[in-house]
């Protein structure tokens, strides 16, 4: 039971291709925070949520909401414009996240390893034509690629190409979701995911986790249908390698700007070098989400966790950079 009951609203749902992942998210979050004590109040984000939030005046918002409507700023900056203190970092952080293409630049520039990759939005790719793209890829990237969205999560419009005539269906798949494209050369290695926490001391990274999906892909299917993906808890990797890991993801973490929980994934390679691949500001918190699981193995309950988070945010007063 936390120290100081606080009414919280969670937000959860909004309007992107990850609604659904968002409310399962929001019901997880308002659970555990239903057991520590908190007064909880699960909000679906639309027109009347800031005449909603200036009426009921809760302590703490936690944004549970995916995609472009939840991460990629704007929600963020409109809760600190109206002065309510919530769970996350502030806005331009979770805009440098949301973009991937961006943050592999800033990322890379701190000194972690990222895939080398060409970033092509919609235009340019209708413009200069899928010939003129089939010839240029390759002399940079090679033949067995990797295909997504810029902007996006959960792996909607995320293709593997393993040969360039399979290239302009990945990226018409990928432009579905954003009007960029990112291209990357595969890495091979071991795929984990790191929950990186900030209770107020400085940020620190959870257990790691080994994702194993059964098709090979870590798809939307194989995140959020359970049975889909077999899930090690810490990694199968070396003290060493997952200490180093460790150490990337909250460098990343940092290097961002991100705040409180974010989710930080890699490629690890056969050399025990991880990779960057994408950060998360908001991450997944459903049933089969990586999160849980480092939780859990931390050997902390849910409702400690996020009671602290809470309680901080409740305390905290942040401006945008």
């Amino acid at each position: 039971m936390s120290a100081q009951s606080l009414k919280v609203v969670v937000l959860a749902g909004g309007i992107s291709h990850e609604r659904e992942v968002s409310l399962r998210s929001g019901r997880r979050v308002a659970d555990a925070l239903a057991e520590a004590g908190h007064q909880v109040t699960i909000v679906d984000p639309d027109a009347h949520l800031f005449s909603y939030l200036s009426r009921e005046q809760p302590d703490v918002v936690w944004p549970a909401v995916h995609g472009a409507s939840g991460e990629d700023g704007a929600l963020l900056e409109l809760l600190e414009a109206s002065g309510t203190s919530y769970v996350g970092p502030v806005g331009s952080s979770a805009r440098l996240a949301w973009s991937k293409a961006v943050a592999k630049t800033l990322v890379a520039r701190a000194g972690v390893e990222t895939p080398d990759s060409i970033t092509l939005p919609r235009e340019a790719f209708r413009e200069l034509g899928a010939a003129a793209v089939l010839d240029v890829v390759p002399r940079k990237l090679g033949h067995d690629l990797v295909v997504k969205p810029v902007h996006g999560g959960s792996s909607q419009g995320v293709s593997l190409v393993l040969s360039v005539e399979s290239l302009p269906r990945a990226m018409v798949d990928a432009y579905t979701y954003s009007d960029l494209a990112l291209i990357e050369r595969r890495v091979y290695g071991t795929e984990v995911a790191v929950t990186v926490i900030d209770e107020g001391n400085g940020p620190y990274a959870l257990p790691i986790v080994e994702i194993v999906p059964s098709a090979g892909f870590y798809s939307f299917e194989a995140r959020y249908n359970a049975g889909e993906t077999t899930f090690f808890t810490p990694a199968r990797l070396s003290d060493s390698v997952l200490d180093s890991v460790a150490e990337c993801a909250v460098a990343v973490h940092k290097t961002l700007g991100l705040d409180f929980i974010s989710r930080i994934d890699f490629i690890v390679t056969e050399n025990g070098v991880p990779v960057f691949l994408e950060a998360n500001s908001l991450p997944g918190l459903t049933e089969t989400s990586s999160a849980p699981l480092a939780i859990n193995a931390s050997g902390q309950e849910a409702s400690t966790l996020f009671d602290a988070l809470v309680q901080r945010a409740s305390r905290s007063v942040r401006r945008d950079a």
